[in-house]
């Protein structure tokens, strides 16, 4: 889960908005952070195995969710072209990046309403 604060202590701790962003459609993930992980650590491997080593997954899981992504969002996410080798299609580069976007858009908005709450949440009556 994602979270922002603004390192403010209050209280007994620090305040936090958490959130955590995924696509979704019927009810079934399309993507989300651990897609978006298991995506950048195939461009960083050019392998699948090499990719589910690295995140301490099994090779069976890692590729079910790429397929089950793939077949959900109904595009390749991976060239599978170049032999063993695995590499990122320009479309997966650019549901990574707006995905990236989304999360800082979302961050930006999760600051905005955490200054506006601030006044609220230092107040010691909370009027």
């Amino acid at each position: 889960m994602d979270s922002w604060y603004d390192g403010k202590e209050r209280g007994n701790g620090t305040i936090e908005i958490k959130y955590k962003i995924w696509l979704e459609k019927d009810g079934r993930v399309l993507f989300g952070h651990g897609r978006e992980e298991l995506l950048r650590a195939i461009d960083e491997c050019n392998s699948l195995s090499a990719a589910a080593k690295k995140l301490n997954m099994s090779y069976r899981a890692a590729w079910g969710r790429l397929k089950a992504s793939e077949e959900r969002l109904g595009i390749e996410l991976v060239d599978r072209s170049q032999g063993k080798s695995m590499h990122l299609t320009p479309v997966a580069r650019e549901l990574l990046n707006q995905f990236d976007e989304l999360e800082k858009d979302t961050a930006h908005m999760l600051h905005k309403a955490y200054q506006k709450l601030s006044h609220i949440i230092d107040s010691p009556s909370g009027k």
